[in-house]
């Protein structure tokens, strides 16, 4: 029953922040479920979540395709989601998680006070390379939307424009990750009832956070995608940094 109420709780929290934000289910999730399950079910979990609150989301929160702005974040995600998914089973997660962790727990900060930050004109070598971080990282968990929502904020994109992309890019990025989890054995059944778990637990939050969405401005989202992902940090941070320490202070 507990791990019931840990996964239910993890899904319907980050449904919340996907819904409002676009991106994010993965590491809301996983700051959450990193305490208690094992990292690949927590990525399992965390894609099928992001998967179901994309769908949802992309039928709430209609932006349209801009397919040429599009294209190269989708060309970068599917040529580096074979090296997530090889590194998935491989990694050290605790490490991974503190890198990510204080990556965004010091960048994001950054960025937020700045009030005048110099737009980055990145071109689509950029963007295929923000795409290609976000293959990366959602092969290993989810992680898809992360680099390529810092890369559109940093290149000055509006909230509907930045949206566009990284709603679009995400849906795309976790059904292709989420079939290579099914086709590659990552998700083996005994994961099955926790998933028909998180797929109900997402639906209000994510509708809830569509609507908070469509009532704020440029300004406010780009402070709200930029606190999120600083609060992501410090909860990688607190989840992986106890793990790290038990292991350097052992026999």
């Amino acid at each position: 029953m507990e791990l019931i109420l840990v996964v239910a709780l993890g899904a319907a929290l980050a449904g919340f922040v996907q819904g409002l934000s676009g991106f994010g289910f993965g590491l809301t999730a996983m700051a959450l479920w990193a305490w208690t399950l094992d990292p690949k079910l927590a990525a399992s979990l965390a894609v099928f979540g992001a998967l179901v609150g994309q769908l949802l989301a992309a039928f709430t929160v209609r932006r349209g395709w801009d397919f040429k702005a599009l294209l190269p974040f989708l060309a970068g995600g599917l040529a580096g989601l074979p090296l997530g998914l090889y590194l998935l089973p491989r990694l050290d997660v605790p490490m991974f998680k503190a890198l990510l962790g204080l990556m965004l727990g010091v960048v994001c900060p950054l960025m937020f006070f700045a009030s005048r930050l110099p737009r980055v004109n990145g071109g689509l070598a950029g963007d295929t390379l923000a795409g290609a971080a976000g293959g990366v990282m959602g092969g290993l968990g989810g992680f898809t939307g992360v680099v390529p929502t810092l890369w559109c904020t940093v290149r000055g994109f509006d909230k509907d424009r930045q949206r566009a992309i990284i709603q679009n890019f995400n849906l795309a990025m976790q059904l292709v990750t989420f079939a290579s989890y099914l086709a590659t054995g990552i998700i083996e059944p005994h994961m099955l009832p926790l998933l028909a778990i998180v797929a109900p637990a997402v639906v209000i939050p994510v509708l809830l956070g569509t609507r908070i969405y469509l009532g704020i401005s440029d300004l406010a989202f780009r402070k709200l995608v930029l606190g999120l992902l600083a609060a992501s940090g410090v909860a990688l941070l607190a989840s992986s940094v106890p793990v790290l320490m038990a292991r350097w202070s052992g026999p």
